[in-house]
């Protein structure tokens, strides 16, 4: 939803995934792109296709890829000193990246030219200026980040103004003022922000704040209220050391607190939505305290706040939960979690007639397994067969008797060779027993060739599900090899996905179980509805 006043910018996919501990396959990126979409995001930053394959293929992939919200933008450096912008290596890899925007950041510090950079004044100035004007005469919407701005403002303001200038006579769509270091405090980010304008009048201004002072979101709010018009962040506040500034809450306050609609109702009850499923392709925790979104933004727990909120949610909470897709709970509380439980329902499209005795028995069972360590919020394709299995009379399609892994090193004449895995199953289908084996490059590839090896006789339809994605997270590491974990499996059919989730202290079991789902899921319930 685009909007005049403000623009929305996502650096996750670049910025974001510089965090410590976060690795996104090219798949992820493309999914993370789509999700992006959906939530009504005007721009994308998908990556810098010079610094990495990973990001070159992402953009090659991306060309296939129908957005009906978002651009995406390709994020490089302005031309090296003393060189060409058809020379440049780093240039060429934005050019064949073919995206409608690239977002190219310079230096915008006299001390980081000299000191970091190693080049004079007037070449940075001319690297600026040229890499800019080459972009644009490729019809490129260019947007410049001014990398290191408020510091290299609070030194030397007077050349710090001279190099976004330059790169706005050269023809930038946006001047973003970096605040790389993350150091700013309010009241000077605002200060540089006005003279800014007041010097280079008529360009659009963009923010980019870092959170090392635990300021990047109330920076980019007080931005925007000076007159910013691009607003940059990273989904979850991702980002390197402390994170960027989190765009999710950004979105919220900036339509919820301040009036300007960056995206519509619809998009922005999607809010959790997107920070769920974005952690979980991160394969990070997600943070139970984030505004807007976290698991617990609107939880209760104390006495009188729930005595409040079961007269009025208003009374603790500062807007309705439902507006950003988050749940209203009340902490061990029975009738809370019976609600919660009925609203899950809801949102899936579930409309099996559940007793209150069900939805309690129901309850119980999911409260038991999140114990053992199931988790059901990036996994609602379990969650959906948890409910099914529930309901007298439901069948599932197969049942696994038992079965066994076998590893051992494949050898070749030099002596040398892989480890190979064989997984030998007995599996129950419609009454008959299945004796099937299988080899794979590990114990689960294994096991799933095995199974389907049996299944596809019967179900020749679960040819179309394929394994997308698997993910292991331990889940009580002080219990060393004897800890318990979490394995979530992404499926696909070709029409979408679904994520099922396994738990155990043994790997194995937890991946059967996730997997087990997973083809349980494709062959009961097909594909999800978008």
């Amino acid at each position: 939803m685009a909007t005049d006043r403000v623009q929305l910018y996502d650096t996750t996919l670049r910025d974001g995934s510089q965090m410590e501990g976060i690795s996104l396959s090219v798949e992820d990126k493309v999914r993370i792109t789509r999700k992006l979409d959906e939530l009504g995001l005007e721009w994308i930053e998908g990556g810098f296709p010079g610094s990495n394959p990973k990001d070159a293929e992402y953009f090659r992939r991306l060309k296939d890829v129908q957005l009906r919200n978002a651009k995406v933008a390709a994020f490089g450096g302005t031309r090296k000193p003393h060189s060409t912008c058809e020379t440049d290596a780093n240039i060429q890899s934005l050019v064949a990246a073919e995206t409608p925007g690239i977002t190219l950041v310079g230096k915008a510090s006299l001390y980081q030219v000299r000191e970091i950079l190693e080049t004079s004044d007037e070449e940075n100035l001319a690297m600026i200026a040229d890499t800019v004007g080459y972009f644009k005469k490729l019809g490129k919407t260019v947007f410049f980040d001014a990398e290191h701005f408020f510091d290299g403002f609070a030194s030397n303001p007077d050349y710090t103004v001279q190099c976004v200038a330059t790169a706005a006579r050269a023809g930038a769509d946006a001047l973003v003022l970096c605040d790389t270091n993350g150091g700013m405090i309010t009241r000077d980010l605002v200060r540089a922000i006005e003279a800014v304008r007041q010097r280079v009048p008529g360009t659009r201004l963009g923010i980019h704040c870092h959170d090392d002072a635990g300021l990047a979101v109330a920076n980019s709010l007080a931005a925007v209220e000076a007159g910013v018009w691009q607003v940059q962040g990273c989904i979850n506040g991702y980002g390197e050391r402390c994170g960027n500034a989190d765009i999710l809450t950004i979105l919220a306050n900036l339509k919820l607190k301040m009036g300007i609609n960056v995206v519509d109702d619809e998009q922005l009850a999607r809010l959790t939505e997107v920070s769920t499923y974005v952690s979980e392709l991160a394969n990070l925790s997600p943070d139970a305290g984030a505004p807007y979104v976290g698991a617990s933004a609107f939880a209760h727990k104390a006495g009188y706040h729930v005595a409040g909120i079961m007269k009025d949610e208003r009374a603790y909470q500062h807007v309705a939960p439902e507006a950003v897709g988050n749940v209203s709970r009340v902490l061990v509380s029975e009738l809370s979690g019976q609600r919660n439980l009925l609203m899950k329902l809801q949102e899936r499209g579930i409309k099996f007639p559940l007793s209150q005795e069900e939805i309690k028995a129901l309850l119980e069972l999911v409260k038991q397994k999140e114990s053992e360590g199931f988790q059901y919020e990036g996994a609602e394709a379990s969650f959906e067969l948890l409910v099914r299995r529930s309901l007298p009379g439901y069948k599932a399609p197969f049942e696994l008797d038992d079965f066994v892994i076998v590893e051992r090193r494949s050898h070749t004449r030099t002596g040398t060779g892989e480890m190979l895995a064989e997984a030998m199953v007995k599996l129950n289908i419609d009454g008959e027993l299945h004796h099937t084996a299988a080899e794979g490059n590990g114990p689960v590839n294994a096991l799933d060739a095995a199974v389907r090896k049996a299944l596809l006789a019967v179900h020749p339809r679960l040819a179309q599900v394929k394994l997308a994605d698997y993910k292991v997270r331990i889940l009580d590491s002080q219990s060393a090899s004897g800890a318990r974990v979490r394995v979530l499996i992404e499926s696909g059919d070709g029409n979408g996905y679904w994520t099922t989730v396994g738990a155990s202290t043994d790997i194995i079991e937890a991946s059967w179980l996730a997997l087990a789902d997973s083809l349980e899921y494709g062959l009961t319930c097909g594909t999800p509805k978008e």
